[in-house]
């Protein structure tokens, strides 16, 4: 389960609509400014979790699952392709953009998905201000990429998620193992 026990969020996050055609859930950045912005207003605390999610494993579902249990809504900014084969290399990303933002999108921890390329989201923090930024377990507080940035405007840093023991690499790998050509 994915929701905060026993809570509801206030915005209408989780319709019906949403649920028959998960890309609604799929904003640009004024639109999630808004939907912080109402939030806010009504006392709800937004969690922002961000990645590649290239391809969804274990590891990503249990740092989303934890990152949601943070707060009353979680927003999920997912690399676009451009950001994606910059960060990881050559033949990556191995969904695009569009795919991997609808998977998210599906889950229902998961409230509004948000595709970004730049190589950190210093910008997008600072434009919705969410009251935390989880990160998963590959990292330690002190050493998120956008800390500085968070802290400044009074959020807090989380980390969120089983330990480190799942990585899209290593699945790849494995896929390349048991399935020569």
């Amino acid at each position: 389960m994915c929701e905060k026990a026993g809570e509801t969020p206030a915005l209408p996050t989780k319709s019906l609509e949403m649920w028959k055609d998960p890309k609604r859930k799929i904003k640009s950045i004024q639109e999630m400014k808004g939907i912080v912005s109402k939030a806010h207003a009504l006392k709800q605390k937004v969690v922002f979790a961000n990645g590649c999610f290239d391809l969804l494993h274990a590891g990503h579902v249990r740092y989303l699952e934890s990152a949601r249990k943070l707060g009353d809504m979680l927003i999920v900014g997912v690399n676009g392709d451009v950001s994606v084969a910059a960060l990881k290399g050559e033949g990556r990303p191995l969904q695009s953009e569009g795919d991997r933002a609808e998977i998210l999108a599906s889950m229902e921890c998961v409230d509004y998905v948000l595709l970004f390329n730049a190589p950190t989201v210093d910008d997008i923090l600072r434009e919705m201000m969410p009251d935390v930024h989880a990160k998963g377990t590959d990292y330690a507080p002190e050493n998120v990429p956008e800390r500085e940035t968070v802290l400044a405007y009074g959020g807090q840093v989380a980390i969120t998620g089983d330990p480190k023991d799942h990585s899209t690499r290593d699945l790849i790998q494995e896929i390349i193992n048991k399935f020569p050509s």
